[in-house]
């Protein structure tokens, strides 16, 4: 069994191969979703893919997932010694695969696609609610500002306060 270590970051991941206890440089892998397949499909299906947790540590393992035997997410929190390491390339994939292979990588929980789904939908509709309480904000400073009451509807974004403040006169800065 090889176990294949990949230090991700924003444009590219450090690969190694860690077998029968040698490290071997798999080299630089572009993180681009076709680029990253081709690396994934010259992988065996024996192979276990170890990724340490970052913001697209699960779509790099839905990528990677199909071509090897498993995928495991390493949690860096725990792995104290890549969170002080003195080098942040290469060490950190060769740390994680070693890690592995010794038994003693802490892994991260992974959701399944339902609740990764879900999760995505939560968080959109969060950002949206915070867009949209900024934006009366800044409506109703600019009201404030120019010596306008302010609405006298409950819901200022509603059709009643959308009339209301269509009917304002406001300068044009």
């Amino acid at each position: 069994m090889r176990i294949i270590g990949l230090d991700i970051h924003r444009a590219f991941a450090e690969a190694v191969a860690w077998e029968d206890g040698r490290l071997r440089r798999l080299g630089r892998v572009d993180m681009r979703r076709d680029l990253l397949a081709a690396f994934a499909a010259k992988l065996s299906p024996n192979d276990v893919g170890v990724i340490e947790a970052t913001g697209n540590a699960t779509s790099a393992t839905a990528v990677v997932a199909p071509h090897v035997k498993k995928v495991g997410i390493g949690n860096p929190k725990q792995v104290r010694i890549i969170a002080y390491a003195k080098i942040k390339t290469t060490i950190e994939a060769d740390v994680l695969a070693q890690l592995y292979a010794s038994g003693f990588l802490p892994e991260v929980w992974i959701a399944d696609e339902p609740t990764q789904a879900l999760r995505r939908q939560v968080t959109r509709r969060n950002q949206i609610v915070r867009q949209r309480s900024r934006l009366k904000t800044v409506i109703q400073s600019i009201l404030h500002s120019h010596l306008i009451p302010s609405c006298p509807h409950a819901d200022l974004c509603g059709a009643k306060g959308r009339t209301w403040l269509i009917e304002q006169v406001v300068p044009q800065d």
